[in-house]
């Protein structure tokens, strides 16, 4: 489609000092527009890439894919309820969990937390917890010990380090209907959980024993956890296993109470691409201005090309590669511009807090508490393809009006 010729004399326009400034100063804009707009959406969708890793590494890594919690009190026969959920072909292990709320006690400062307790030989085949906490505080945490992992969150505002004591209050409960005191337990703290997040704000970890001593519940446990192999259908895997239990269970998962999570980050990402769209196409059209200034202003020059036999579809490529030089230039700039700044976007954000004494993502309400980036190299030739395209289709008419200038015309009126 295109010869060489309208590409070096496309080439020779897009280079050369324009005699009207104002065709210059539209063109360095219509650029530079198209870099922003690339270079901001590949920053936009780095940021959701970031959000979706840290959604899958720090929270669906650590929490239970689903859980089947008894109906009718604890689960007495819990290992049945293990062996015949680990027979479905999509669920990859299960393990027994005990789950209350207690009130942590240190001085004067009070936090409630979901205490949950576990069997660290099992928890981790259903969960990554231990990859944030201390190999050594993992390896030592057993029953009868009074011991307690803690979320960093829960430590920091209770001001407790590993080593210190505190007080977990837990309520009673008993066949009168009066109010009862509440237990107390006297734990030390093993060590901390940090998953830089809102689960080290109300978790903490107790040995599954020492939690069915505390809530009284003899040889049982709340429920039994799974892991299944594809997490985006943990709601249908959950249900068919949970048909298959002898026991009467609640089916709960990961999706009910973290799925707004991941789908809020897809609609955020089909916003992006749509602004893209939008953001780039402007831009984009900021060419056809620019291009019908350069008619104008190379009048002369298409008159005499016309003259020594160029054809139309000639003038008409001319112009095209002239836009599209604009648009490959500017695509070019924002997609470097945009992937250096997004691959250097948590260290900018950190230092930039630093700087300003705020956070702008707290821990205590959103499931990280920085800003993550990950770029994705598809994500950035999608971006670069859009806004060569879109240049591509911005050049159609400045270039159709080129190739229909009458040059005797132009050439009588010079």
């Amino acid at each position: 489609m295109f010869s060489s010729l309208s590409l070096l004399i496309g080439g020779r326009f897009s280079r050369a000092k324009q005699r009207n400034k104002m065709v210059s100063f539209i063109s360095m804009s219509s650029t530079i527009g198209i870099a922003v707009g690339v270079a901001v959406i590949i920053i936009g969708l780095s940021a959701m890439n970031g959000f979706e890793r840290e959604l899958n590494n720090r929270v669906l890594s650590v929490i239970s894919h689903g859980e089947f919690e008894g109906v009718r009190g604890p689960l007495l026969d819990w290992q049945k309820v293990v062996l015949q959920a680990e027979k479905h072909p999509k669920i990859e292990a299960a393990a027994p969990y005990v789950k209350f709320t207690a009130l942590a006690e240190k001085g004067a400062q009070l936090k409630a937390l979901e205490v949950r307790g576990v069997a660290p030989a099992l928890e981790s085949k259903v969960s990554n917890l231990s990859e944030f906490i201390d190999p050594k505080v993992w390896n030592a945490f057993q029953s009868g010990q009074q011991q307690v992992i803690l979320g960093k969150g829960i430590a920091d505002l209770l001001n407790v380090s590993q080593g210190d004591f505190l007080t977990l209050m837990i309520p009673t409960s008993g066949e009168t209907t009066k109010v009862q005191a509440p237990k107390r337990v006297r734990v030390k703290v093993a060590g901390l959980l940090t998953l830089n997040g809102q689960i080290d704000h109300n978790l903490a970890l107790i040995p599954l024993k020492d939690a069915q001593i505390y809530t009284k519940i003899g040889e049982g446990v709340s429920g039994v956890a799974v892991r299944v192999s594809d997490v985006l259908n943990a709601t249908q895997i959950v249900r068919e296993a949970g048909n298959t239990l002898d026991v009467y269970v609640y089916l709960r998962s990961w999706q009910q109470k973290y799925g707004f999570l991941y789908r809020d980050i897809q609609l955020v990402r089909t916003i992006m691409y749509l602004v893209m769209v939008l953001v780039i196409g402007v831009a984009s059209f900021n060419i056809v201005s620019t291009l019908m200034m350069a008619v104008k202003d190379r009048a002369g020059e298409i008159a005499i090309l016309r003259t020594m036999g160029a054809t139309d579809g000639l003038v008409k490529r001319i112009f095209v590669w002239q836009g599209v030089f604009s648009g490959v230039l500017g695509s070019v700039a924002g997609s470097v511009f945009g992937v250096v700044i997004a691959l250097n976007l948590t260290p900018m954000i950190t230092g930039l807090e630093g700087l300003l004494g705020h956070k702008f993502l707290s821990g205590d309400i959103y499931f990280v508490d920085f800003l993550p980036s990950q770029v994705n190299p598809i994500d950035v030739s999608v971006v670069s393809a859009t806004a060569i395209i879109l240049s591509l289709f911005a050049t159609w008419y400045p270039a159709s009006r080129a190739s229909k200038l009458n040059p005797a015309a132009v050439l009588s009126s010079k």
